[in-house]
Protein backbone atom coordinates (compact mmCIF):
# COMPACT_ATOMS: atom_id res chain seq x y z
CA UNK A 1 0.00 0.00 0.00
CA UNK A 2 1.30 3.09 -0.96
CA UNK A 3 2.30 5.46 2.13
CA UNK A 4 0.39 8.83 1.48
CA UNK A 5 3.04 11.80 2.68
CA UNK A 6 1.18 14.85 4.08
CA UNK A 7 2.48 17.83 4.19
CA UNK A 8 1.46 21.37 5.71
CA UNK A 9 0.74 23.60 3.03
CA UNK A 10 2.33 27.51 3.31
CA UNK A 11 0.45 30.23 4.60
CA UNK A 12 -1.50 31.07 1.29
CA UNK A 13 -0.16 33.88 -0.92
CA UNK A 14 -3.42 35.40 -0.79
CA UNK A 15 -3.42 36.11 2.54
CA UNK A 16 0.25 36.86 3.21
CA UNK A 17 0.28 39.70 0.56
CA UNK A 18 -1.99 42.06 2.34
CA UNK A 19 -0.61 41.44 5.68
CA UNK A 20 2.81 41.94 4.60
CA UNK A 21 1.52 45.16 2.71
CA UNK A 22 -0.16 46.17 6.20
CA UNK A 23 2.96 45.73 7.89
CA UNK A 24 5.15 47.43 5.50
CA UNK A 25 2.54 50.40 5.63
CA UNK A 26 2.47 50.36 9.42
CA UNK A 27 6.53 50.60 9.06
CA UNK A 28 6.53 53.87 7.03
CA UNK A 29 3.95 55.17 9.14
CA UNK A 30 6.35 54.93 11.86
CA UNK A 31 9.75 55.90 10.50
CA UNK A 32 7.85 58.87 8.99
CA UNK A 33 6.90 59.84 12.68
CA UNK A 34 10.37 59.10 14.27
CA UNK A 35 11.71 62.06 14.36
CA UNK A 36 8.40 64.09 16.43
CA UNK A 37 8.46 61.04 18.30
CA UNK A 38 11.54 61.57 19.85
CA UNK A 39 11.32 65.61 19.92
CA UNK A 40 7.81 64.89 21.81
CA UNK A 41 10.08 62.75 24.29
CA UNK A 42 12.56 64.59 25.23
CA UNK A 43 9.81 67.35 25.71
CA UNK A 44 8.37 65.15 28.26
CA UNK A 45 11.70 64.15 29.73
CA UNK A 46 13.26 68.07 29.79
CA UNK A 47 9.63 69.54 31.74
CA UNK A 48 9.75 66.44 34.39
CA UNK A 49 13.29 67.18 34.90
CA UNK A 50 12.66 70.37 36.36
CA UNK A 51 15.20 72.48 34.35
CA UNK A 52 12.77 74.98 33.80
CA UNK A 53 9.41 76.63 35.47
CA UNK A 54 6.34 74.30 34.53
CA UNK A 55 4.40 77.90 33.83
CA UNK A 56 7.66 78.23 30.81
CA UNK A 57 7.26 74.69 29.47
CA UNK A 58 4.65 72.40 31.17
CA UNK A 59 5.10 68.44 30.06
CA UNK A 60 3.19 67.42 26.90
CA UNK A 61 1.39 64.99 29.04
CA UNK A 62 -0.37 67.89 30.59
CA UNK A 63 -0.56 69.62 27.39
CA UNK A 64 -2.53 66.35 26.23
CA UNK A 65 -4.55 66.07 29.04
CA UNK A 66 -5.60 69.47 28.41
CA UNK A 67 -6.27 69.00 24.96
CA UNK A 68 -8.91 66.02 26.13
CA UNK A 69 -10.43 68.74 28.48
CA UNK A 70 -10.99 71.00 25.90
CA UNK A 71 -12.68 68.30 23.48
CA UNK A 72 -14.72 66.88 26.65
CA UNK A 73 -15.99 70.37 27.56
CA UNK A 74 -16.22 71.63 23.88
CA UNK A 75 -14.14 74.40 23.94
CA UNK A 76 -11.71 72.95 21.25
CA UNK A 77 -14.57 72.47 18.49
CA UNK A 78 -16.35 75.63 19.68
CA UNK A 79 -12.82 77.75 17.92
CA UNK A 80 -12.13 74.86 15.45
CA UNK A 81 -14.90 75.17 13.77
CA UNK A 82 -14.39 78.79 12.99
CA UNK A 83 -10.86 78.50 12.32
CA UNK A 84 -11.32 75.88 10.23
CA UNK A 85 -14.49 77.55 8.37
CA UNK A 86 -12.00 80.76 7.57
CA UNK A 87 -9.57 79.02 6.41
CA UNK A 88 -11.26 76.68 4.00
CA UNK A 89 -13.54 79.38 2.72
CA UNK A 90 -10.50 81.30 2.19
CA UNK A 91 -8.12 78.79 0.24
CA UNK A 92 -11.49 77.85 -2.03
CA UNK A 93 -12.01 81.60 -3.09
CA UNK A 94 -8.27 81.87 -3.52
CA UNK A 95 -7.80 78.33 -5.72
CA UNK A 96 -10.42 79.07 -7.68
CA UNK A 97 -9.94 82.63 -8.47
CA UNK A 98 -5.88 82.16 -8.84
CA UNK A 99 -6.00 78.84 -11.42
CA UNK A 100 -8.76 81.09 -13.61
CA UNK A 101 -6.47 84.06 -13.34
CA UNK A 102 -3.16 82.10 -14.04
CA UNK A 103 -4.46 80.05 -17.05
CA UNK A 104 -5.36 83.34 -18.35
CA UNK A 105 -2.41 85.14 -17.49
CA UNK A 106 -0.97 82.31 -19.36
CA UNK A 107 -3.45 82.67 -22.59
CA UNK A 108 -3.76 85.85 -22.98
CA UNK A 109 -1.43 89.05 -23.68
CA UNK A 110 -3.74 91.72 -22.41
CA UNK A 111 -4.59 90.18 -19.28
CA UNK A 112 -0.71 88.92 -18.13
CA UNK A 113 0.42 92.61 -18.92
CA UNK A 114 -2.03 93.65 -16.61
CA UNK A 115 -1.60 90.91 -13.66
CA UNK A 116 1.57 90.80 -14.45
CA UNK A 117 3.29 93.36 -12.28
CA UNK A 118 0.82 93.19 -9.41
CA UNK A 119 1.54 89.35 -8.86
CA UNK A 120 5.48 90.12 -9.17
CA UNK A 121 5.23 92.95 -6.86
CA UNK A 122 2.43 91.00 -4.74
CA UNK A 123 3.88 87.38 -4.46
CA UNK A 124 7.63 88.17 -2.08
CA UNK A 125 5.77 91.36 -0.23
CA UNK A 126 5.19 90.00 3.56
CA UNK A 127 0.90 90.71 2.74
CA UNK A 128 0.27 90.22 6.55
CA UNK A 129 1.45 94.36 6.82
CA UNK A 130 -1.71 94.78 5.25
CA UNK A 131 -3.65 93.41 8.43
CA UNK A 132 -4.32 96.94 9.51
CA UNK A 133 -5.84 98.29 6.88
CA UNK A 134 -8.20 95.36 6.22
CA UNK A 135 -9.35 95.88 10.04
CA UNK A 136 -9.79 99.51 9.30
CA UNK A 137 -11.47 98.71 5.79
CA UNK A 138 -13.82 95.28 6.66
CA UNK A 139 -14.05 95.75 10.65
CA UNK A 140 -13.19 92.65 13.00
CA UNK A 141 -15.21 90.61 11.83
CA UNK A 142 -14.92 86.95 9.22
CA UNK A 143 -15.32 88.78 6.04
CA UNK A 144 -11.95 90.60 7.19
CA UNK A 145 -10.37 87.49 8.30
CA UNK A 146 -11.31 85.37 4.64
CA UNK A 147 -10.43 88.66 2.92
CA UNK A 148 -6.82 88.43 4.57
CA UNK A 149 -6.81 84.11 3.89
CA UNK A 150 -8.00 85.01 0.06
CA UNK A 151 -5.46 88.16 -0.81
CA UNK A 152 -2.54 86.05 1.09
CA UNK A 153 -3.30 82.29 -0.26
CA UNK A 154 -3.95 83.38 -4.25
CA UNK A 155 -0.48 84.30 -5.14
CA UNK A 156 1.15 80.79 -5.19
CA UNK A 157 -1.82 80.01 -7.02
CA UNK A 158 -1.87 82.31 -9.88
CA UNK A 159 1.96 81.70 -10.07
CA UNK A 160 1.66 77.97 -10.31
CA UNK A 161 -1.48 77.70 -12.76
CA UNK A 162 0.60 80.00 -15.25
CA UNK A 163 3.99 78.10 -14.66
CA UNK A 164 1.81 74.94 -15.21
CA UNK A 165 0.20 76.02 -18.21
CA UNK A 166 3.51 77.43 -20.14
CA UNK A 167 4.74 74.23 -19.76
CA UNK A 168 2.57 72.42 -21.38
CA UNK A 169 4.00 70.73 -24.32
CA UNK A 170 3.78 72.69 -27.41
CA UNK A 171 3.45 69.29 -29.60
CA UNK A 172 0.37 68.38 -28.11
CA UNK A 173 -1.38 71.64 -28.68
CA UNK A 174 -0.44 71.57 -32.22
CA UNK A 175 -1.68 68.43 -32.73
CA UNK A 176 -5.12 68.78 -31.33
CA UNK A 177 -5.30 72.37 -33.11
CA UNK A 178 -4.72 70.40 -36.38
CA UNK A 179 -7.32 67.95 -35.73
CA UNK A 180 -9.74 70.77 -35.46
CA UNK A 181 -10.09 71.21 -31.77
CA UNK A 182 -11.46 74.21 -30.89
CA UNK A 183 -9.98 76.82 -27.55
CA UNK A 184 -12.74 75.90 -24.83
CA UNK A 185 -11.69 71.79 -26.18
CA UNK A 186 -8.25 72.29 -25.96
CA UNK A 187 -8.22 73.77 -22.33
CA UNK A 188 -10.63 71.38 -21.06
CA UNK A 189 -8.83 68.60 -22.81
CA UNK A 190 -5.13 69.35 -22.77
CA UNK A 191 -4.13 71.96 -21.01
CA UNK A 192 -6.08 71.55 -17.83
CA UNK A 193 -5.21 68.06 -17.22
CA UNK A 194 -1.70 68.54 -18.56
CA UNK A 195 -1.07 71.27 -16.10
CA UNK A 196 -3.42 70.19 -13.22
CA UNK A 197 0.14 67.98 -11.14
CA UNK A 198 1.51 71.21 -11.03
CA UNK A 199 -1.81 73.37 -10.33
CA UNK A 200 -2.17 71.22 -6.95
CA UNK A 201 1.75 71.86 -6.51
CA UNK A 202 0.23 75.56 -5.74
CA UNK A 203 -2.72 74.64 -4.29
CA UNK A 204 -0.71 72.74 -1.83
CA UNK A 205 1.16 75.64 -0.97
CA UNK A 206 -2.04 77.95 -0.29
CA UNK A 207 -3.46 75.64 1.75
CA UNK A 208 -0.62 76.30 4.94
CA UNK A 209 -0.70 79.46 4.01
CA UNK A 210 -4.34 79.58 4.16
CA UNK A 211 -3.91 77.85 7.81
CA UNK A 212 -1.25 80.33 9.09
CA UNK A 213 -3.06 83.63 8.08
CA UNK A 214 -6.03 82.73 9.43
CA UNK A 215 -4.62 81.75 13.27
CA UNK A 216 -2.76 85.31 12.98
CA UNK A 217 -5.89 87.24 11.94
CA UNK A 218 -7.82 85.34 14.79
CA UNK A 219 -4.82 86.03 16.95
CA UNK A 220 -4.86 89.76 16.58
CA UNK A 221 -8.25 90.69 15.91
CA UNK A 222 -9.75 88.19 18.31
CA UNK A 223 -13.11 86.64 18.56
CA UNK A 224 -13.76 82.61 18.30
CA UNK A 225 -10.81 80.43 16.77
CA UNK A 226 -7.80 78.34 18.21
CA UNK A 227 -5.66 81.64 17.51
CA UNK A 228 -7.97 83.86 19.77
CA UNK A 229 -8.38 81.16 22.19
CA UNK A 230 -4.31 81.00 22.79
CA UNK A 231 -4.43 84.90 23.25
CA UNK A 232 -6.67 84.65 25.76
CA UNK A 233 -4.55 81.75 27.83
CA UNK A 234 -1.77 83.92 27.61
CA UNK A 235 -3.97 86.92 28.70
CA UNK A 236 -4.54 84.89 31.82
CA UNK A 237 -1.27 83.21 31.86
CA UNK A 238 -2.73 79.77 31.39
CA UNK A 239 0.83 78.27 30.24
CA UNK A 240 -0.85 74.55 29.43
CA UNK A 241 -3.55 76.53 27.33
CA UNK A 242 -1.35 77.81 25.27
CA UNK A 243 0.80 74.89 24.72
CA UNK A 244 -2.81 72.94 23.95
CA UNK A 245 -3.78 75.78 21.45
CA UNK A 246 -0.44 74.86 19.74
CA UNK A 247 -0.84 70.96 19.67
CA UNK A 248 -4.54 71.59 18.18
CA UNK A 249 -3.67 74.02 15.30
CA UNK A 250 -0.49 71.57 14.97
CA UNK A 251 -2.81 68.40 14.69
CA UNK A 252 -5.22 70.48 12.58
CA UNK A 253 -2.59 71.74 9.75
CA UNK A 254 -1.55 68.16 9.68
CA UNK A 255 -5.07 66.63 8.62
CA UNK A 256 -6.17 69.71 6.23
CA UNK A 257 -2.31 68.90 4.51
CA UNK A 258 -2.78 65.26 4.57
CA UNK A 259 -5.91 65.39 2.59
CA UNK A 260 -5.18 67.51 0.19
CA UNK A 261 -2.28 65.17 -0.41
CA UNK A 262 -5.18 62.15 -0.60
CA UNK A 263 -7.28 64.19 -2.59
CA UNK A 264 -4.42 64.99 -5.16
CA UNK A 265 -3.59 61.18 -5.33
CA UNK A 266 -7.50 60.65 -6.06
CA UNK A 267 -7.39 63.62 -8.77
CA UNK A 268 -4.42 61.89 -10.17
CA UNK A 269 -4.49 58.62 -10.50
CA UNK A 270 -3.89 58.59 -14.24
CA UNK A 271 -0.72 60.80 -13.62
CA UNK A 272 2.73 59.25 -13.54
CA UNK A 273 3.99 60.24 -9.93
CA UNK A 274 1.12 58.23 -8.18
CA UNK A 275 1.91 54.86 -9.73
CA UNK A 276 4.33 52.64 -7.84
CA UNK A 277 7.60 52.00 -9.24
CA UNK A 278 7.55 49.04 -11.31
CA UNK A 279 11.40 47.83 -10.42
CA UNK A 280 12.73 46.96 -7.28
Amino acid sequence: MARVSERVEPFPARVAAPFHEALSRLWRALSGMLSLLVVLALWEAFAREGAVSSFLLPAFSVVVERVFQDAASGELFFNLGPTLYRTLVGFVIAGSAGVVIGILMARNAVIRWFFDPIVSIGFPMPKIAFLPIFMLWFGLYDFSKISMVVFNAIFPVITAAMAATEGVERELLWSAQSLGASRRRLLWEIVLPAALPQIFTGLQVALPVAMIVTIVTEMLMGGPGLGGAMITASRFADSPGVFAGIVEIAIAGLILVKGMAILRRRLLLWHQETKEPTTV
